[in-house]
Order: C-alpha cells, then sequence, then structure tokens
C-alpha cells in the first residue's frame, strides 16, 4: 500500500502491545518511534517485528519530533508514500480506517489530512476519562476550529513534507497547529463519520486532569503567538478566556477586596454564569444534564490550571527553550 503507519510511545507497556497489534494485520509499513521508555516498551515493539527508531536523549523529547523523525525513516523505507498515518502508543487503530481514510484523500485532493471517531477505552472508569471522552465528540465535517485535529489521524505525505512536518517547538497542540498552516496553505482537514481509533487516557487522579489542563494552556498560547495574527486567528478567542477567565478577573477581584470591604467578591458569580453557559452548550451537543455539569465544572476549573500554562508558555518563551509537559 502507498500507506505508512508511525507509532509514537514512551512507557506504554502492554498497551504498545495493543497498538501494534491492531495494525500489523493491516499489511502496511510500521513505524515505532520511542521517546526514552524505560518499560519494556522497545522489547515489545521488536518482538513483534516492528522497526524501531530510539530518539537520541541530548535533543528534548516530543510528540512533534517523533512524528517527525518516524515520517523521515518511513519515507526512507517506503519512498513511495502517499498517505501517513500518525497514531499514539495508548491507542488502537480501528479496522477499515486505513483503507476509509485513504479513500476520501484521494477522492479529494483539496483535503491534507482526515481524521474519524476516536472513542475512549475506559470512560466510565473515572471522571477525567470521561471528560476525555466528552472531549473526542467533535463535529463531522470539514474543520473551521482546527482544536478538533489530534495527533491521530491521516494525513497527506506530500503536503505534510511541504509544510516541514510538525513544529518541534511546540510541545502541545502540535497537531492542531499543523491543521492551521495547511488550511493557510489553501488546503482543508475534514472529520468523517468513520470508527478511527480507540484511545486509552488510563487517568484516574486530578492531578493528572490538572496537569493535563495546565499542558492545554500552554498550547493556547503557543498557538496564538505562532497563528494569532494570521487570517485563521488560531486560538485567540481561548487565548482571551485564559485571559480573562484564568487570570484577569481573579486578580481584580482580590485587588479590590479591600477597597470595596469584600463586596467585589460578588463577581464570583461570573463563574455560575460561564458554567451554566457551558452546560447549555454541552446540553446542545447532547451530554445528559449529570454529563454536562461534569464537563462544566470542569470547564471553570480548568481556566486556572490554563491560567498556570499560560504563564509557563510565556516564560519558556523568553528563554526559548520547551519542555513536554507529562501528565501521565
Amino acid at each position: 500500500m502507498d500507506v505508512g503507519v508511525v507509532v509514537i510511545g514512551r512507557n506504554e507497556g502492554e498497551r504498545l502491545r495493543y497498538c501494534l497489534g491492531s495494525i500489523n494485520s493491516t499489511n502496511t509499513t510500521v513505524i515505532y518511534v520511542d521517546s526514552g521508555s524505560t518499560d519494556d516498551s522497545l522489547l515489545i515493539a521488536r518482538e513483534m517485528h516492528v522497526d524501531v527508531v530510539e530518539l537520541d536523549t541530548k535533543t528534548p523529547f516530543s510528540a512533534a519530533r517523533a512524528r517527525n523523525e518516524g515520517f523521515e525513516y518511513l519515507l526512507k523505507r517506503q519512498p513511495n508514500l502517499q498517505f501517513i498515518q500518525f497514531i499514539d502508543g495508548d491507542c488502537t487503530l480501528a479496522q477499515g480506517w486505513l483503507y476509509k481514510g485513504r479513500k476520501i484523500l484521494i477522492e479529494g485532493k483539496q483535503y491534507a489530512a482526515v481524521v474519524g471517531h476516536l472513542q475512549e477505552l475506559n470512560a466510565t472508569a473515572s471522571i477525567y476519562n470521561q471528560l476525555c471522552a466528552m472531549e473526542w465528540n467533535s463535529a463531522v465535517g470539514d474543520f473551521d476550529n482546527y482544536g478538533a485535529l489530534g495527533g491521530i489521524s491521516m494525513m497527506r505525505a506530500s503536503v505534510f513534507k511541504q509544510l516541514n512536518g510538525f513544529n518541534c517547538n511546540v510541545i502541545a497542540g502540535e497537531d492542531s497547529e499543523l491543521g492551521v498552516r495547511m488550511a493557510l496553505a489553501g488546503y482543508k482537514v475534514t472529520k468523517i463519520d468513520h470508527a478511527m481509533a480507540v484511545h486509552d487516557a488510563n487517568m484516574h487522579r486530578f492531578s493528572q486532569w490538572w496537569q493535563r489542563a495546565v499542558r492545554g494552556g500552554h498550547a493556547i498560547g503557543q498557538r496564538a503567538s505562532l497563528n494569532g495574527k494570521s487570517a485563521v486567528r488560531d486560538c485567540v478567542k481561548e487565548l482571551n478566556s485564559v485571559w480573562f477567565w484564568g487570570i484577569g478577573l481573579p486578580l481584580f477581584l482580590l485587588m479590590m477586596i479591600i477597597p470595596t470591604k469584600g463586596l467585589s467578591l460578588v463577581l464570583f458569580c461570573g463563574y455560575l454564569v460561564l458554567g451554566f453557559r457551558v452546560f447549555r452548550y454541552r446540553q446542545n451537543l447532547g451530554d445528559t444534564p449529570s454529563e454536562a455539569w461534569v464537563y462544566a465544572l470542569f470547564t471553570v476549573l480548568g481556566k486556572f490550571a490554563g491560567a498556570i500554562g499560560l504563564i509557563k508558555f510565556y516564560l519558556n518563551q523568553a528563554r526559548k527553550q520547551y519542555e513536554i509537559i507529562e501528565y501521565k
């Protein structure tokens, strides 16, 4: 086939075995890129006769770097490569997806990337897995918001090469950032009504969710810095939201406590309004009331975690050094 698969991972263990097993039956070339695993991930990949690329530890790890190096290795192995499927080691590929995704890209020359439905393996195992499952539930059709383009996607190899792949300095949201550049280059990205993969978030602690939300804030800041002034205005709305709810309003309320004799705290009711708006939005998407309230609560909490991530980004930007933010 003219499709190749790049799997990236770090200490995925048995999840990597399931991931590679879901791909090996497709008779495509598979490359596994490892980012310094200390478990048996490398052994598992080699036992399953998958070519392995071990990233040099002298250069900071990132998903962007891993995917780029996997693509370059795959291109040497498969010079006729036309389409590249990226997938993380904590996912399994859905049956028939490679055929379907390839068909969409062959028939639609305007498309640079295609995604399908991503499901959560154990959505009811924890509230944090449930939040991930709700996050994956995006609309089918051509994108106008590239936040819905994740690292699990099929891309046109020629476009990926034309745009120099992922930006290795983008430590989170690198997939969405590439989607924006695809749009600016005149291409489209679409989601089709077909199962693509099953994801295993395996989050069971609040601290994991919080760190993931911090990473999201970093991604918002970096994406807005890179493409916020473009025609797409990437992440400008999200950036303003984090600034207002996560930084500006809390600081204003605290500064005004003494001058207003505590009356400024009444403005905290604004977070209730925000939560209710998110609740109504999620209900309109089809969530049950309990699901919508959970999503609303964590959206409000996420503004504060996002603010920390945003500050981390500005500090990293000042020193021109970016390191991945891990939550698992």
